[in-house]
């Protein structure tokens, strides 16, 4: 298994500055396709990747690409937010481009904004 990350990871890198911004959107939106609600935080990042990518125009991009935290009473929840959509074509990466992945307590509990909006609402979580 240590084997397989480790040439998986050698492959990335090789790769690394050879992918457009499109590809990393698709690769990050088919990656969602394998995530389970309880899958640990560990799961998660062997899923989806965890690797800075430089595309062929320069850009660079990282995945996850931000992550955010949130304690409420005796709950953590964590955001690892993904690049999945391209809304405007302007160089810049915005939140309505981003997909987040809530891990409560280190597990997947959802993804997506509207689960995370409804998070927000029902624990009365503080965002910035």
């Amino acid at each position: 298994m240590k084997y397989k990350i480790i040439v998986a990871m050698l492959i990335s890198i090789l790769v690394t500055g050879c992918v457009t911004t499109a590809q990393v959107r698709a690769e990050n939106r088919q990656n969602l396709l394998h995530l389970s609600v309880g899958a640990s935080k560990q799961d998660v990042l062997n899923k989806m990747g965890i690797k800075t990518i430089k595309t062929k125009n320069g850009s660079v991009i990282t995945n996850p690409y931000r992550t955010e935290m949130y304690k409420v009473d005796k709950d953590t929840f964590e955001l690892l937010l993904y690049y999945t959509d391209l809304k405007k074509s302007d160089g810049a990466i915005t939140d309505d481009e981003l997909t987040p992945i809530i891990l409560k307590n280190g597990k997947v509990d959802g993804w997506g904004w509207s689960y995370w909006n409804n998070l927000i609402k029902k624990y009365e979580i503080r965002v910035r």
